[in-house]
């Protein structure tokens, strides 16, 4: 039981998602000049999804640590699974997991040790400070997420490369591409603050609708979607993203259909009902980024032409 507690603490059902949404990027987006297989089998690129995983996997460790009397309130039957494994061994797994990644970090470059040092910080200085605090609580919680698919791009492509280069379009498509995502996850990260507003109140943490109300939280999380606009413009007309169009046309269907039940919802079940909803959008949009060229997949020496 304790390691099926364990596994509820890191959220492993949403790691292999995050392992194959940077593989796919890696394939389809960033490394335009190689074989699908050649990603595959790049010894480096395993290095950073397997150090990106476990940052991330130690990063529910401390929020859990941290969160556990709110998620008591909140979430109380995966609280009571989670609760199986003491605190103390939370944080002799959540050491030993980063203690791990710096040590594979070497194994790339001193870089990459850098970058993932800095992600461990700021995981932890989020789930111990900021989280607390409306607005800059829930930005840097997106930011967190889509960290991992800098890093990627920086193994491909260096930090004056790209500076270089800020012309290509490769950029203005992956900056399409993650400002998409960025709005998903921060709407989720709004959704998150009006499902967990009774134990946002007990614990005093000042989000947006334990301060200003649910209706004003309601007000930001529609002009968010409306924000969403813009991306999926530029990815539809201005560039080439192949039948990815196909997704972005019915997830902005789907997200109209999100805003009207957002108005209409005013409780706990209703706001996980439309997390949810958003969980699967983004989801549905890892698996989506193989159409952007399909033929990669049964051509494996064709490459990306953006």
């Amino acid at each position: 039981m304790k390691i099926i507690s364990l596994f509820s603490v890191v959220r492993g059902y949403n790691i292999p998602v995050i392992v194959l949404a940077q593989y796919l990027a890696a394939i389809f987006i960033l490394s335009d000049e190689k074989r699908a297989l050649d990603v595959i089998l790049d010894f480096n690129l395993f290095i950073i999804v397997l150090a990106s995983s476990l940052t991330i996997a130690s990063g529910y460790i401390i929020n859990s640590f941290y969160d556990s009397s709110k998620d008591l309130i909140n979430m109380p039957n995966k609280t009571m699974l989670d609760r199986l494994v003491s605190q103390k061994t939370k944080l002799q797994v959540y050491f030993g997991l980063n203690f791990f990644v710096f040590l594979i970090a070497t194994l790339v470059s001193w870089r990459a040790v850098f970058f993932f040092s800095v992600y461990i910080f700021l995981i932890w200085l989020y789930s111990h400070k900021i989280k607390k605090y409306p607005i800059i609580g829930n930005v840097t919680a997106a930011l967190l997420a889509i960290l991992p698919f800098f890093a990627i791009l920086l193994y491909y492509q260096k930090i004056n490369e790209i500076l270089q280069n800020l012309n290509n379009d490769k950029y203005y498509v992956i900056f399409a591409h993650a400002s998409f995502l960025f709005l998903l996850i921060l709407i989720r990260e709004m959704i998150k603050d009006l499902e967990n507003i009774k134990g946002d109140l007990v614990q005093n943490y000042r989000t947006i609708p334990v301060i200003l109300g649910e209706n004003f939280s309601k007000k930001i999380i529609t002009l968010l979607v409306i924000c969403t606009v813009v991306p999926v413009y530029i990815l539809i007309e201005v560039y080439d993203v192949g039948y990815m169009d196909i997704y972005f046309y019915l997830s902005f269907i789907v997200l109209l259909f999100f805003l009207i039940k957002l108005w209409n919802s005013d409780s706990r079940e209703n706001y996980l009902l439309l997390h949810n909803v958003l969980k699967f959008i983004i989801v549905a949009g890892v698996f989506s980024i193989v159409l952007i060229k399909p033929s990669v997949i049964l051509h494996s020496r064709e490459v990306l032409d953006i």
